[in-house]
Formats: structure tokens, C-alpha cells, sequence
């Protein structure tokens, strides 16, 4: 079935990610979905400076597929399969990459596309709604079924840049979590919200055209990029201030500290929980623990750690 055509979309085509196709789209000066979160400084997986450097092919944008992606993948058809049961009153429609008719650097690729099943006379494209897929191996960070503030605030920058690329409206994201767990959460295109995120854009790829870096900060996606960017080594000594010498040296000792006391507060948690699942104070969810050949594997916190 062809993509229902919608306002402001241009369809590249069906790309599968990972081809060289896919990559094509997506190479030179063009701000996607899942990049608008890194311009943003919201991507747990991309941070500003990484983007920059890619953007100007600087750093590698290859695509790697993980075991997290991979399932994810596997249990899109099943998501999407789960909504249109209940909705038989709607289509569910495979889609592909789209680029904003005025503005080509502006891109994404929705999961799906969403119309009533049947037609009326007063439905036009805008009416159109975006069905986004995703997976979580835990709850934590996401909201009661039905909220619309209820998703991480980076799929939320990315469902309001298919919106805003397409001319949209209305959202869903569609959520499996721990495999099981299945919940949706309503989102309606915010104009404001979208022009701070193109505004944002716009600006981070004239940086890039004009040479004008990011700040280096802590994400580890700046720094396996700075650890890219230098080609081979020159025996040269390279003096720097005493200033980051000793920040340098202070956050030595101080994550040392902390990996101690990180490591006692684990131990000290895990013998409480026992043979248990969760712990808890007052209620709130401090930490899950997960359990592999019938042993402790990991202690997850949670995402949300205020103690409010």
C-alpha cells in the first residue's frame, strides 16, 4: 500500500536502515528524529559535539545494529499489530523517510503512519496521525498509560520533529516494556515547541557549515569522538594549564571515592533485597535487580532519583 501522502512530506522512499541508501539520506547537513535529541543536548546516545563532528565527517556515522535494536526491530510488526486490534477502525500503514518540502534538512522516518479506516468527506491528510514504536527493557522513565507527558523527553523532541517535518498534528507512541507491558501515549504537535526545535536546528548546522564547535562535555559519545578525531601520534610532549591538570587529577580521586562508596551502597542494598526484585522507600522505586541462572546479575536504579 502506498504512503498516505501528508501536508508538508516529501518521501524519499522506503530505506531500510543500515543500507547504503539509508545512509545517503542521512549524510551531509540534515537534522533527522533521532537527531534532533542531540542537538537539543537530550540524547543519551549522541551528544552535541559527536553530531557536530559527523555532520561534518569528521567522525564516523556508520550504522551498528545492537541486540537492543535488533529486538526492538523484531517486536515493531507486534507493537503495530497490537494498536490496529484495538483500533479496527483505523489503517496501519508501513511508511518510509520524508523530508520537509521547504526545508530538505529537515528529515525523519516515522515507524508508521495512522487513517481511519474509512473516509469521510471532511478528512483531509492533515488528519493523518504518526504511530511511533519503541521498546523498553524496564518501566522506569516511563508514565501512566495514556500520559502524554508520560515518555522520555528525547522520543518526545523525536515525535515532534516527524510532526513538524510531515505537517501532523497527532502522535502515538506505542511502548512494549519488559515484553509484556504494553502502553500508548497521545501527543499533539506543539508549534512552539517545534519552532524552538527547528530554531535549534537551523542554527546547529549553520555552527557546523561555519566551523564553530560545541563545547567538549561529559557525555561518553564526545568523548569516543575526541578519542577518534586525532590520526596516528607525533612523540611530542603537549603542555596544558594547571588548571584542568587539576580538575583532571581531583576527578581522578573523587570517581575512585565514589566507585568505592557506589560499591558498599550496592552491596549493602543488594543484602537487603535478598532473593527479592525491588527496592523501595516510602513507596518509591529506588533500584531493580535482575537475576541471571537464577543469580544476581546487575542493580539497576532508577530513573528517576529525587527524593522528593
Amino acid at each position: 500500500m502506498r504512503a498516505t501522502p501528508t501536508p508538508t512530506g516529501v518521501l524519499l522512499g522506503r530505506l531500510q536502515p543500515g543500507t547504503s541508501e539509508w545512509e545517503a539520506a542521512r549524510t551531509g547537513p540534515v537534522i533527522t528524529a533521532t537527531r534532533i535529541a542531540a542537538v537539543m543536548g537530550l540524547s543519551p546516545w549522541e551528544s552535541r559535539l559527536s553530531l557536530y563532528h559527523r555532520l561534518r565527517g569528521e567522525a564516523p556515522d556508520t550504522f551498528t545494529a545492537t541486540s537492543e535494536m535488533e529486538w526492538g526491530n523484531r517486536h515493531e510488526p507486534t507493537v503495530a499489530e497490537k494498536w490496529q486490534e484495538d483500533h479496527p477502525n483505523h489503517m496501519v500503514l508501513t511508511t518510509g523517510t520524508w523530508r520537509h518540502r521547504d526545508r530538505p534538512w529537515q528529515r525523519c522516518t516515522p515507524d508508521r503512519l495512522i487513517t481511519p479506516l474509512v473516509l469521510d468527506e471532511k478528512w483531509t491528510v492533515a488528519d493523518t496521525e504518526v504511530l511511533e514504536i519503541k521498546t523498553s527493557p524496564v518501566a522506569e522513565g516511563w508514565g501512566e498509560d495514556g500520559d502524554p507527558l508520560g515518555i522520555p523527553v528525547y522520543y518526545r523532541c523525536q515525535v515532534m520533529w516527524q510532526l513538524d517535518t510531515l505537517g501532523l498534528t497527532r502522535a502515538t507512541v506505542a511502548v512494549l516494556i519488559a515484553g509484556h507491558d504494553y502502553r500508548t501515549y497521545p501527543i499533539k504537535y506543539d508549534a512552539d515547541e517545534a519552532d524552538l526545535l527547528r530554531t535549534k536546528a537551523r542554527l546547529f548546522l549553520d555552527d557546523v557549515e561555519d566551523g564553530y564547535r560545541p563545547d567538549i562535555d561529559g557525555h561518553s559519545a564526545t568523548y569516543q569522538t575526541i578519542r577518534h578525531l586525532p590520526d596516528g601520534m607525533r612523540d611530542v610532549d603537549v603542555e596544558i594549564e594547571a588548571e584542568l591538570r587539576d580538575r583532571y587529577f581531583a576527578a581522578i580521586d573523587a570517581h575512585a571515592a565514589a566507585e568505592t562508596e557506589l560499591t558498599e551502597c550496592r552491596s549493602r542494598i543488594l543484602d537487603r533485597i535478598g532473593d527479592g526484585r525491588r527496592a523501595r522507600t516510602a513507596g518509591r522505586l529506588v533500584a531493580t535487580r535482575t537475576v541471571r541462572d537464577g543469580h544476581t546479575h546487575s542493580l539497576q536504579p532508577a530513573r528517576d532519583r529525587s527524593t522528593a
